[in-house]
Order: structure tokens, then C-alpha cells, then sequence
């Protein structure tokens, strides 16, 4: 792989990095609004167990490319 490649598929994967971030930081901004929101819901986990898996797909493929990078 050239030099230019390499630097390439880095600034890929960084910026697909910093995508996770976003979406993971708006995800649980999402979760504590919702929990406000439905405090005394019985409903409450029903809303936000899948947005709790989503984070944490997110945390892993996140790990995943921080050891890749080397962040």
C-alpha cells in the first residue's frame, strides 16, 4: 500500500471515528431527555433499551477503531 493510500484509508477511518462520536454523544443526550421525560413510565425501558443496544454497538466499534488508530 503506498504512502498515499495509507493516509487515505487513516483519515477514513478518523473521520468515521469522530461519526461514531457524534452519534453516540446524541444518542445519549437523546436517552437522558427521554428519561425525563417518562420518569414514572412503566414504558421507560421499553423506549430506551434499544437506544441503550445502539450505544453500545457504537462503544464497541468505537474501541475497535481507537486501537486501530492508535488513539
Amino acid at each position: 500500500m503506498s504512502e498515499k493510500n495509507f493516509f487515505e484509508q487513516e483519515n477514513l477511518k478518523l473521520r468515521h471515528y469522530i461519526s461514531l462520536l457524534s452519534a453516540e454523544l446524541e444518542l445519549i443526550q437523546r436517552v437522558s431527555e427521554i428519561n425525563e421525560n417518562f420518569r414514572n413510565s412503566p414504558e421507560l425501558n421499553r423506549i430506551i433499551e434499544p437506544i441503550l443496544s445502539r450505544i453500545s454497538k457504537i462503544q464497541a466499534e468505537k474501541d475497535t477503531l481507537s486501537k486501530e488508530l492508535e488513539l
